[in-house]
């Protein structure tokens, strides 16, 4: 999906100074990296329902008391491939509380297979594990204080 930019929403689901984060790795870059779950909205469709509907898709989870957070534009490459972003991120509940007590979990994406998803405190963010959209962590960090 080359030269188009692609709306997503994604939620964080900030519980105890940590937030649930899918792991990825850019293999030209050698990088493992993180993003909140989430997916492309579709045509017709709000990104608080986009949110509901891929966490349902990706961890089977039903989730309530979403709040918007903010939008942020995303231009980046990945796997040597650029790409462009619009996204709309939330905070949730999870509705299943045993979620919260499982250090690391699998996700499923249609197409894409199993991946991995984890709790990271906001502190364990860096340049060598960056947590993205950009500007994300730093939005985090200045509303929800340690």
């Amino acid at each position: 999906m080359q030269n188009k930019i692609r709306p997503l929403a994604l939620c964080v689901f900030l519980y105890q100074n940590k937030i649930l984060v899918a792991e990825g790795f850019d293999p030209k870059k050698n990088q493992t990296f993180y993003r909140p779950l989430g997916g492309g909205i579709e045509f017709g469709e709000r990104s608080d329902e986009t949110v509901r509907r891929e966490i349902m898709e990706e961890l089977n989870a039903e989730v309530s008391d979403l709040k918007y957070l903010g939008t942020f534009e995303n231009i980046f490459v990945f796997n040597g491939q650029p790409g462009h972003e619009i996204i709309q991120v939330y905070d949730g509940r999870l509705v299943n509380s045993g979620l919260y007590e499982q250090a690391e979990m699998f996700g499923h994406e249609a197409g894409a297979g199993e991946f991995k998803v984890v709790w990271k405190r906001l502190d364990e963010f860096n340049q060598h594990a960056p947590l993205y959209p950009d500007g994300l962590l730093e939005l985090l960090v200045q509303n929800f204080p340690q």
